[in-house]
Parts: structure tokens; sequence; C-alpha cells
């Protein structure tokens, strides 16, 4: 056995070395220990620093924001320092009194309150050596807690001691900290606690893991200190009861539950850094959002008994591309509410359409006023026949192009998209920011109609590109700057020509040109201008609304994000009211001003023949104004001739696996007869030929003898050796 002088002196050994140890060590200051304070819970603010979203990312523990002591309720102050620190005004760190009480008890083997004052406890908090482990403290350790103390008792106010202690106090299960506890299981902030409240948080401290029945007696007791001389023993019971009761039923609460606001939960998913500051400034407007949101949800509740419980909103600024408003779904209504309805694929319907009219009014195929065919019509492609009809199943003869985009005709849609060629459309889509997943073959002339699947983010901001004149640029999805100064746009590229994009967004807003399907009054009808769009998927899976006005686009969908057909839900009646009903907040207190149309478009009177349509003025691109004389005569030409196969240039190519009598080109146009190279060939609206190796012109003569359209092609491939049968077969091929 050890002897006593040299156990003594190991224990005094150790005593030393705790006390040095700590009372060398360097010592944070207040500001420092505020500063390294980190939550759990991120906060996204709006633009002007209103707080519109708090997402949980530190699953591990749950600390919120530092609260200083003048906003905590007196009433817990009192009760904290009653059960914790009665004497923490009067001593210097450590109250030696207690102590000696303490070790007096502890030598006779009595429970009694410990001895650590909250300096002490809180010197335990700052410092990991000093941490309670499972078997408590050493002698040493103590010793180092009581010198740390004193060290803070000298550089910290007392106020300062007990603000740091509110905040960084280890509670019930993973909270820390008095704000964390008092939001999460009593839902208020730290000043709003009430007495009964401000005395089972108190009680909580001593014991934070402590059952309710032994949390509520303890509560009680500091309740009955506090209230002393106020109520008589005969109501002291009751109370107990009460305070057992709340306990329970703070203790059923869920602590991982959410908090604070929830406007914004996908968005703040998009720009929240978990290494980030606790506040993040965002470009969205709160007061914009909120309005979607509920716009969004009351649209929602208007359509019950339609089978459709999903939406997404987005509303960009025009020459930032600054996220205003993003609304990824309908919450609660939704049963996939976690899924993002900006960023979900979806097919887009008749919204393509804009983009396509856009090309071929660039590419002076058409005017806004040329005559469209909207007639029955069946396309050959490698899946077989294509048959697009109409949203009515009714089709309207010629009208003019922009009566055919207005009413979303699909047919003329199809045409244009055959007389540009799938392949082009599909790049100039793809410019556009709209990343479609196949290729140009695989979606064919139905990528007209929208059976591509894109996000309400780039449509949308393709959209925003026909608002810019055709310039296309990011949308800067990304932290404002904490000055809450404009996001500047990144730099941007020429896709529409300027003179296209305005003419198309002129048709857009004509409320004229879209009155045949939608009638006058529509919810599309706006104050000053916009231009928009509405479109129906496949079997009514989606329903969207795109449309910009002066300062703003604005894109909605709406349908199921488990891809469930809504019943009779259309554009106009689904989402555009949700599109209208931003416009109208946007620009409530300034109606959208049109744009100035650019250098070189002409704006002159057109007449149709027949009457077709009433005369209007309408926009040319620099050559291709028509006079109001020829505009009859030359619309009625234009409606009756041309070459819909081959377009001129198109090359093709001879597969040599595969029998010559295989390979087939189809002449298809107006009808008439049809001349190769200066042979006629045959007559009717569609003629198949032989393909021969060569540079070849095609020309279709009307029934008087007059040219109508001429065009050239190619044929690449094998050198193929064709007999004079095969020739002359070639040449007497039957039309079709």
């Amino acid at each position: 056995m050890k002897s006593r002088p040299r156990l003594r002196l190991r224990w005094a050994a150790a005593l030393w070395l705790g006390w040095a140890t700590c009372a060398q060590a360097q010592l944070a200051s207040f500001a420092e220990v505020r500063a390294a304070h980190r939550v759990s819970d991120f906060t996204l603010l709006d633009r002007r620093g209103e707080p519109l979203q708090t997402l949980r990312l530190d699953h591990g523990r749950r600390v919120l924001d530092w609260v200083p002591v003048e906003r905590v309720s007196p009433r817990l102050l009192h009760a904290l320092l009653l059960g914790e620190d009665r004497r923490f005004y009067e001593h210097s760190g450590v109250d030696w009194s207690a102590a000696a009480g303490s070790a007096w008890a502890n030598l006779w083997n009595q429970r009694t309150r410990g001895a650590s004052t909250i300096t002490m406890q809180l010197a335990g908090l700052m410092d990991a050596d000093l941490l309670r482990p499972a078997g408590g403290r050493s002698v040493g350790q103590k010793l180092g807690q009581a010198a740390l103390a004193l060290r803070l008792e000298r550089s910290w106010s007392k106020a300062q001691i007990l603000e740091a202690y509110l905040n960084l106090v280890p509670l019930r299960g993973e909270l820390v900290g008095l704000n964390a506890l008092s939001q999460t299981l009593l839902g208020k902030h730290p000043d709003g606690l009430s007495a009964e409240e401000s005395v089972l948080v108190a009680a909580m401290v001593r014991a934070p893991n402590a059952p309710a029945a032994q949390l509520g007696q303890r509560a009680c007791g500091l309740l009955q200190q506090i209230q002393a001389g106020q109520q008589t023993a005969k109501d002291a019971q009751p109370r107990c009861d009460a305070l057992i009761g709340q306990a329970q039923a703070l203790l059923a609460q869920r602590p991982g539950r959410a908090l604070g606001e929830s406007w914004a939960p996908h968005y703040a998913r998009q720009v929240l850094r978990a290494d980030g500051p606790p506040r993040q400034r965002s470009s969205l407007d709160a007061g914009l959002q909120r309005y979607a949101v509920g716009l969004l949800r009351t649209q929602l509740a208007e359509l019950s008994g339609r089978n459709v419980e999903d939406g997404a909103v987005l509303v960009l600024d025009n020459a930032s591309g600054a996220v205003l408003a993003w609304v990824g779904s309908s919450g609660a209504l939704s049963a996939a509410a976690e899924v993002d309805g900006v960023l979900a694929r979806r097919q887009p319907g008749s919204t393509l359409k804009p983009f396509i009219y856009a090309q071929a009014i660039e590419k002076r195929l058409i005017t806004a006023g040329s005559l469209l065919d909207d007639s029955p019509t069946q396309i050959n492609t490698p899946a077989g026949l294509y048959l697009p009809q109409n949203y009515d199943k009714e089709f309207k003869g010629y009208v003019s192009a922009r009566s055919a985009l207005g009413n979303s005709l699909n047919v003329p849609a199809v045409r244009l998209t055959a007389m540009l060629g799938v392949d082009q459309v599909f790049e100039r889509l793809n410019a556009l920011g709209l990343a479609l997943p196949e290729t140009s073959g695989f979606y064919g002339l139905s990528l007209a109609l929208g059976s591509s699947d894109v996000s309400l983010l780039a449509l949308s901001n393709a959209y925003r590109s026909l608002a810019n004149g055709g310039v296309f640029s990011p949308v800067p999805v990304k932290l404002a700057a904490p000055s809450a100064a404009p996001v500047k746009s990144s730099a941007g590229r020429r896709v529409v020509a300027e003179g296209a994009a305005f003419i198309v967004g002129d048709m857009l807003a004509d409320n004229n040109a879209r009155a045949r399907s939608f009638g006058l009054d529509s919810v599309l009808a706006t104050r000053g201008f916009a231009a928009v769009k509405t479109g129906t998927s496949k079997d009514m899976r989606d329903n969207w609304c795109l449309g910009y006005s002066q300062r703003y686009t604005v894109g909605v969908w709406v349908g199921n994000a488990s891809g469930e057909s809504m019943h009779g839900v259309s554009g106009v009646s689904g989402a555009a009211p949700i599109w209208a009903g931003l416009m109208r907040y946007l620009h409530k207190d300034r109606p959208s001003v049109a744009p100035s149309p650019p250098a070189g478009l002409l704006h002159q009177q057109l007449e149709f023949a027949e009457q077709r349509e009433p005369a209007r003025m309408e926009w040319f691109m620099p050559g291709t104004a028509q006079s109001r004389l020829l505009a009859t005569a030359q619309m009625r030409e234009n409606a009756q001739q041309g070459i819909a196969n081959p377009r001129d240039g198109s090359i093709f190519a001879l597969d040599p696996d595969i029998p010559p009598q295989a390979q087939r080109i189809r002449f298809e146009g107006e009808g008439g007869l049809w001349v190769l190279d200066g042979k006629p060939l045959g007559r009717g609206k569609r003629l198949s030929w032989a393909p021969w190796p060569g540079q070849h012109q095609l020309q279709l003569m009307d029934e008087r003898g007059r040219l109508r359209q001429a065009v050239s092609f190619e044929v690449r491939g094998a050198s193929l050796k064709q007999s004079t049968a095969a020739k002359a077969a070639s040449a007497r091929t039957p039309a079709l």
C-alpha cells in the first residue's frame, strides 16, 4: 500500500496542475464566443432581409440564433437563478459557501445540490478538457473549472456570462441553448415565456432528460418558491398536477420539426450553403413569393374534384434574370411536396410554338400576315403516319400566322416545323437553353407540339429571351449581394433575330388574334402589354401558361407530380388564372408598356383576300413587307402553291446495304406537274422517285404550265448502275 504522504503529494500535484493549466490557458472574449456560435437551422432571406424559409442542415444537434439576454423572459431568468445559482450576482465565479456545504455533504454521503455556479458551468462548456464525462469530473477538472470561472468573472460582465450560458447550455436531447428549446418545444421565442413555462425550462436545465413527472415536480417547487406567500398549501397540489401535465405535453413534441418561415423550401435548397452564414440573402421578393404561393393554392382549391393537386410558379426579372418568386409545389395539397416542379421535366405542349414562328419569321419563310393552311394532313415519319389535330378537333382553313399562333393551331405549327426542318428547330430550342434530352430524330415533327420534356425554369428563361429581344442568358440561381443590390445579368448571346422576337411578342400580346379560341374577355387579357402562351400536354397531364411583360417573365405549371391526367383542365382554366393574377400584382402600380420596335421593321396596312381576316396594321421583317395592293393576290398565291418535300438544299444519302429498289424519295406539294432535271415525272400532290446520285433540280408546274416553285437537292451514296429498264420505270413512276 502506498504511504499516505505520497498519496497526499500526488493529490496536491494534480490539484496544482489542474489549477495552473486553466489559469494560464488563453481565454476567449465574449465577442469571440458569440462569433463562433454555429446554428443548425439556416434562414433564407428575401432581397430586403425578410425571412422566407428556414431549413435544417445539421441533424446532429439543434442550435438556433444567438439570443441576447435582454430578449429573454425575466420570469425565466428569475427561475433559472433560483434553481441554479442564487448568489450569481454576489460571488466572483465560485460560490465558496456552497462548495463547502457540498463537500461536507459528500463527506457524509448525503445528496445535495451541486456547488457549480453558472460561471463554472459556462467554463465547462467553453473548454473541451473540462467537459463533464459520464462518471463525473475529476478533482483536477473541478479545480480547473473553478480557475477558469474566476478568470471569466474578471474579464466578462455578469450579463455576458448569463447570456453565453443561456445560448451554450445543452438541454433535452439534441437541443442546445435556450432559443432551440423555447422554439422547438414551446413554439415561441424566449422573451414570451409564461411563469409556468419558465419554471419548466429552468427545471430542464438541471435535469435535461428527466421524465415528465420529475420535471413537473421540480418545476412546481420552483414556482412555489417564486410565488411564496401568494398561494396556500391547498393550491399547491393542483398546480403541480398541471405542471406535470404540461411537462408531458412538452416532452411529446418532436424536436426535429420545422421552425421559422416556410415559403420557399425548394429555392432555399438550391442556394443555401452548409458553410455559409446562418442568414443568407437571396433575390426573392417576400411579398411576391407569399402571393404566388397563395394564388397557386387557391387555384388548386378551385380545381378540386378535377384530379389536380400540384403546381409550380416562377417569376424572373427580365433584365437581370434574378429569381423573384420560386414556388416548387403546392405544399400540403400535394402527395409529393418534396418534388420541385420548377426543375422537374414535363411535356410543354403548345408553349414551344412561339419559338418555331420566330424562327420561320427570322428566315423569312413567313410573315405575321402569311396565310397558313390549317386543314387535315398526314405526314410520313420513321414511326409511321403523323396526323396532327387541333385542341378542339376542328380545322380553320387558311388563317394568318398571327391568328394561327394566337389560337394555338397545331397543323400550321407542324407545317412550319417541316419547312424549317426538325434539326434546325431542335438546335434553336437547345440554343434557348431547353437542353432537350433526346435527339431531333427521336421527336420528329411532334416536337412542334411539345413532345419533348423541359423544365419550368428552362422554358420560362426561353420566354425571357424573347422579352429581351432574342438574347439568351442563364438564370443566376445564386445568392444576392448582402447589400440587396440588383443581381447583374451575365453576358448574353443572341439566339433569335431582334425583329423576329419583337414580332412574335406582338403576336402573343394581341388579344384580338386569340379571340377565335379564347374570346375577347379571357383571363389572358391584361391591362398593359403582356405576351402570353398557354399549353397542354398529351392526355391533359401538364398545363402551362408562360408569358412576359415589360419587366417580368412569369411561368406557371399545373398538373400532378405523379403524371396522372387532369379532368377537363386546359391552359386557360388551369395555369392561366395564376399567371394573370401575378401579372396584376406585379404591375398594380405601373402598367406594362409595349417594347419599342427595332430599327428596320415596317409597320403597314394589310388586307386579306375574300376578307378571311379584317384588315389591320402588320409588322414585317426587312425585305418581306407587302403592299396593300399586292397583299390579296400574293396571299392567294402563297396559300396555293409550294413544294413541301424536298426542301431547297436538301441532301439525301443512299445506303449501299439496302437494295436500290427499296430506296425512294417522296416528292410532296400542292399538286401539279413534277419536272425533275427538265424531264416530266408525273402529276399529283405526291410522287415517289427512285433516287440517283448527283445534283438535281425539281420543279412544280401548275395546270397552265406556269412554274410554281423550284428546288435543288443532292443525292449522295454508292455509285449505282441503273439499267435502261430501270430508268424507264423511274420515268414512268405514277403519281400517288
